[in-house]
């Protein structure tokens, strides 16, 4: 009997012993994901584009009004990216005209993506979803067209397989169309063609000679466009009504609850029904 008490006390201990030894794992926090910050647009100097599509109107050819309206936006943009990234300016505009439909395209108007950028794994800001070459494909959303342009060169510039086309210089606009295709940038076997046909119908090429001297950014003073609750017109005066609160009113006829209590006076939020409020 005691020797059977001994072994079971025994096999406590042993059991208690390697329960303490074991480790007990803890939760790796999950990093903080990245959110990509947009830098606000700058103001760019012309390039002429308003002489270059009034020039090409003058000819009397048949021009789609909307891709010439992209010209006189975006060739600016275009010729930047050039200066920054050793694109040809031509490239960028024929790309960007073609990819976002002149800029009317829903993925282009929406979501200010201009050359069908797509999420891949390293993009951390907006998405939206659309059908390309598969159901649902996660593309890049933009607070700025410019950014969707910077996107544009970066991709370009940071990808091996693009390398060899920075070897024919930012003039030769045919080999480029050429090489986007060989390196896979497009599956649509015209595309080479739609692009050069692009550049050359508009004389998208003239953009390649915009020479960088003298050529500087301002930043823009234009603030980002953001829509603003109206003020409702205001009269004299208001007679509290049952389920008044001093918020209600307030928001009712586009003043703070500060500047309601300031005109009447009051030292707390307490308003009675009848009563007559200030409002100027």
């Amino acid at each position: 009997m005691k020797v059977r008490l001994l072994l079971y006390f025994l096999s406590i201990l042993f059991l208690a012993s390697c329960g303490s030894a074991r480790k007990v794992k803890k939760r790796k926090s999950k990093p903080v994901k990245k959110v990509q910050v947009e830098p606000r647009p700058v103001k760019l100097p012309s390039v002429n584009q308003q002489k270059h599509v009034k020039k090409l109107e003058k000819t009397g050819r048949k021009f789609n009004t909307h891709t010439l309206s992209y010209i006189k936006k975006y060739a600016p943009l275009a010729v930047r990216e050039m200066h920054k990234y050793k694109i040809p300016a031509s490239i960028t505009l024929a790309q960007g005209i073609l990819e976002s439909g002149s800029g009317r395209s829903q993925l282009a108007s929406k979501s200010k993506n201009h050359f069908g950028i797509k999420c891949h794994t390293t993009w951390r800001g907006a998405r939206v979803y659309h059908d390309d070459d598969e159901k649902g494909e996660c593309f890049r959303k933009y607070q700025y067209v410019e950014s969707s342009y910077k996107d544009h060169s970066l991709f370009l510039t940071q990808r091996r397989r693009y390398a060899f086309l920075f070897s024919y210089g930012m003039k030769n606009y045919k080999k480029w169309a050429k090489g986007l295709k060989k390196a896979g940038y497009a599956t649509d076997p015209r595309y080479p063609k739609k692009l050069i046909n692009l550049i050359e119908n508009y004389e998208l090429h003239k953009f390649d000679d915009v020479k960088k001297k003298n050529f500087k950014y301002v930043v823009s003073k234009e603030p980002v466009v953001v829509e603003k609750r109206k003020r409702k017109s205001r009269t004299k005066t208001y007679k509290v009504r049952k389920g008044d609160t001093l918020y209600s009113i307030s928001r009712r006829y586009g003043l703070s609850v500060k500047e309601l209590k300031r005109l009447n006076r009051l030292k707390n939020n307490t308003i009675s029904i009848g009563q007559v409020l200030k409002l100027k």
